[in-house]
């Protein structure tokens, strides 16, 4: 069945044109159309299988023609590499793209301790500075809920709530401008 169709396949494709491929390629999809030609053609159909065949072979250059034109591997197919350099040149001493990118320092140890310290210091302010009720607001608060909610639950005005959340942010400002590093 391949050969005695191969030249109709051939004629198909022939009126084609594939961006980054060449006339085989083309080809390969024809005859890819016609073994599905083969496999799926019913003989208790109406048609014959001449125009069955033409349907699947044309059909499927087509498709691999429309596939081509998306670009939707664009991205895939021109990637920059990080573990190789930008050249690809693969000489000796030449940084990658993963050498000259800073890394996070989110896992770096250091930073780690001065994070937990800086949030030890934190608590501890919020816990010794905080009045009862500006302790209480903050944690309503942070818990997500609205100002007339705090102020409903602690059966207080929202002005209240909000001198109170203004206090806050006023001593935990100046607890954090007492910790800064100078320049």
């Amino acid at each position: 069945m391949v050969r005695r169709y191969y030249g109709f396949v051939r004629l198909k494709a022939s009126s084609y044109f594939l961006i980054g491929g060449d006339s085989d390629d083309l080809i390969q999809e024809g005859l890819v159309g016609l073994y599905k030609a083969i496999r799926d053609y019913r003989s208790d159909r109406e048609s014959s299988f001449r125009n069955f065949a033409e349907l699947c072979i044309t059909r499927q250059i087509i498709t691999a023609v429309k596939t081509a034109t998306r670009n939707k591997h664009t991205p895939l197919n021109s990637y920059v590499s990080f573990s190789q350099t930008p050249a690809a040149s693969g000489e000796e001493g030449e940084p990658t793209m993963a050498d000259i990118l800073p890394g996070s320092t989110v896992h770096d140890p250091v930073n780690q301790v001065i994070s937990s310290e800086e949030i030890e210091s934190l608590v501890s302010c919020i816990t010794s500075v905080l009045s009862d009720l500006e302790s209480r607001v903050l944690s309503l608060y942070l818990d997500g809920r609205s100002y007339e909610e705090v102020a409903e639950l602690l059966a207080c005005d929202t002005k209240t709530v909000d001198n109170a959340l203004q206090r806050v942010k006023r001593k935990v400002g100046t607890h954090l401008d007492s910790r800064a590093v100078p320049e």
